[in-house]
Formats: structure tokens, C-alpha cells, sequence
């Protein structure tokens, strides 16, 4: 007697599972790579606002050290780490709690924006990336607009700019 062989159906339904099998996998890939860009626009998004508020800390504590100056000599830091401990002061005097590191690079590695005499009036960020956010600043931040790279926005406390009443930076 023969041996039995199971029913393997028309030979036209061969291969329909796997074809079937195939298709799910690409679009499972498609998806998954639709998510992934999505996050990766949101985590972006999130560094730049991060980015925004760090800077904003940093302008405000340049302009709370430059006002604060004994005898009321207006000067400008030398160091970010005079923003921590203010060296112009016996008693410890703080304009900022501690170093943020830049949310773009994740680095303590900003770029200092400086006077010609080498005071620190600034900072930014030494990212290259083209920022996703690109209208609908703040005031203090109105500059940033249209900006080609992330570079390009500056957080920086210049008194002549900002007028005594409105002490937001």
C-alpha cells in the first residue's frame, strides 16, 4: 500500500500563507517606522523647549549678576561658574543654582557669547540642527525666529535693551 500524503490543496493556494505572512510584516515595519519619526519629532520638540527654558536661566542669572554688583559697579561674569558663587561678594551669593547642561548636545559645552574684553554676556547652544520651532517666540527670544540652526539662538542679557520696568530677564 502507497503512504498517505496529506491534502496540500490546488497548487495555486501554495504560498498564500506566507505572501499573507509578508504583507503584515511590511506594514508592521511601516508603522513602527511612522512611530518612530513621530517620537523622534517629540523628543526634538521637547529639547528645544528644554533648550529655551535653560537659556532663559542663564539670561536672567547674567542680568541678576550684572545688577547685583557691590557699590553698584554693574559688571558682567567672567565665568559661568561666578553665576554659582559670586566671587565680587564676601558672603555667598548665588544667581543660578548649578550648570545646566545643554539639552541639544546634552553637554555642559555652551558656546559663550562674549565682550570684545572677554566678559560673559551669553550664552548658546553648539547644536547644528535646524530647529523645528521657528515662529511664535517670546519677546526676549523674537530674534530666534526663522533662525537657520539652533546655533543661532542666543540667550543674552544686554542692559541697553531691556528697559529697568521690565525686569524679566
Amino acid at each position: 500500500m502507497p503512504p498517505r500524503t496529506r491534502y496540500t490543496g490546488n497548487r495555486a493556494e501554495r504560498g498564500f500563507t506566507y505572501i499573507g505572512i509578508l504583507l503584515a510584516v511590511a506594514l508592521i515595519g511601516i508603522s513602527l517606522a511612522a512611530i518612530g519619526s513621530t517620537w523622534s519629532l517629540q523628543i526634538k520638540r521637547a529639547k528645544e523647549q528644554d533648550l529655551i527654558h535653560v537659556g532663559q536661566a542663564y539670561r536672567r542669572a547674567i542680568a541678576s549678576y550684572y545688577r547685583s554688583g557691590p557699590a553698584g559697579v554693574h559688571a558682567y561674569p567672567t565665568s559661568l561658574s561666578d553665576l554659582i558663587s559670586d566671587p565680587r561678594t564676601p558672603q555667598l551669593q548665588r544667581h543660578l543654582r548649578q550648570l545646566y547642561a545643554d539639552p541639544m548636545t546634552g553637554n555642559a559645552d555652551w558656546r559663550l557669547v562674549k565682550t570684545p574684553d572677554g566678559f560673559i554676556v551669553g550664552v548658546a547652544s553648539q547644536s547644528n540642527q535646524a530647529p523645528l520651532k521657528r515662529a511664535n517666540f517670546d519677546v526676549w527670544e523674537a530674534e530666534f525666529e526663522n533662525a537657520a540652526c539652533i546655533c543661532d539662538w542666543e540667550f543674552v542679557f544686554l542692559p541697553q535693551l531691556v528697559h529697568e520696568e521690565s525686569v524679566q530677564p
